[in-house]
């Protein structure tokens, strides 16, 4: 620890991202990362690209990624915010909407990154319960608090909130901001984006890691209402005006036009969570309804650690989190390809014999 730590340096817990071993000899199903490729015009596209002209900055406003999102979503592009990733746009949007005098609140069981920026941003937050069945019940939410955040599908559970229920929210509490993050939502499930058009206080975020296989690229997106779009703009060219470089935005342009090839493979993906956890709960595995690229499951008689250890020791790389106790002995398992999972059946099939 070096003396010229600040006091918030010193005191933060950083979020723990999944491991990225450096071999390729083990299934790696421990960070949601889609297990097919980009599509071919993506490829072409960044080959086209590496050129003479990444000499150049590239367009500070990503005005045409921002037009080719809100033509796909019936926008406009002032409703379109792009960012490195979309932890990079969550962090922007706590530095944008809340302060050391506003109280946010998100789910006990969600994505471990909203504490992570809450304290490092200095903003008080709750964490609100989820049943036992680990579903969002947003009546025990504090009326005072200025932003409620949640991931739908949330994350590590899978489970999914349909949009009448978030539209009836955003009605019931017009002077909250709801964050709304949709890393999961394009497998099987409806976006909430449409609700932007009609509601100033939602803002969705969305990801093209997962569902459109970039995850090193790292591409995220905010949509909303053009004030809040605003107000994101505001706080990113005050830390870098060129987060998003050529290749970034040329990828996520020609993903977005590639629609037809990403809404095939991620079918794949769905059929393949469908049939994991029907195997799943075959075996007597517990399994929540996952609406995700994950399944979430928990190996009887077993703490969550020692199974995540299990299934390493056969080569199979999934995720535990340990330092939640309510989910403690859960594993959040990627879906990859049929041979892939296949070999994840066969593994726990040896730990439960054993």
């Amino acid at each position: 620890m070096s003396r010229f730590w600040s006091e918030t340096t010193r005191n933060i817990t950083p979020y723990v991202p999944g491991e990225q071993p450096r071999d390729k000899i083990r299934i790696k199903l421990n960070t949601n990362e889609n297990p097919y490729p980009p599509s071919p015009g993506v490829l072409a596209c960044l080959r086209e690209l590496a050129n003479e002209d990444l000499r150049l900055y590239p367009d500070p406003d990503s005005r045409e990624l921002c037009e080719t999102v809100a033509d796909y979503y019936g926008l406009s592009a002032e409703q379109v915010f792009p960012g490195n990733g979309s932890d990079e746009v969550l962090a922007f949007l706590f530095q944008t909407f809340f302060g050391p005098d506003d109280l946010i609140a998100f789910p006990d069981v969600t994505y471990s990154f909203y504490p992570v920026y809450a304290r490092l941003y200095g903003i008080p937050y709750r964490e609100i319960p989820v049943r036992e069945d680990f579903s969002i019940d947003f009546s025990g939410y504090p009326g005072e608090a200025k932003g409620i955040l949640f991931a739908n599908p949330n994350a590590p559970t899978g489970l999914y909130i349909p949009p009448a229920e978030i539209e009836a929210l955003l009605r019931a509490r017009p002077d909250t901001l709801i964050v709304v993050d949709e890393a999961y939502v394009d497998f099987g499930n409806q976006s909430v984006v449409p609700l932007v058009k009609k509601y100033d206080n939602l803002l969705v975020v969305q990801t093209l890691s997962k569902s459109r296989a970039l995850a090193g690229m790292r591409i995220g997106l905010a949509m909303g209402h053009p004030e809040l779009i605003e107000g994101l703009n505001r706080i990113k060219n005050s830390f870098n005006s060129y987060t998003m470089d050529r290749l970034a935005q040329a990828a996520a342009i020609c993903a977005f036009r590639d629609d037809a090839y990403y809404r095939e493979i991620n079918g794949r993906i769905i059929r393949e969570r469908e049939r994991f956890k029907e195997t799943l709960r075959g075996m007597g595995i517990p399994c929540t309804d996952s609406k995700s690229n994950f399944v979430f499951a928990s190996l009887p008689g077993l703490k969550g650690p020692d199974a995540l250890r299990l299934l390493r020791e056969q080569g199979i790389l999934v995720r535990n989190f340990a330092g939640n106790p309510r989910i403690a002995d859960w594993l959040r398992i990627t879906i990859g390809t049929k041979e892939d999972m296949d070999r994840v059946v066969e593994a726990v099939k040896k730990i439960m014999e054993r």
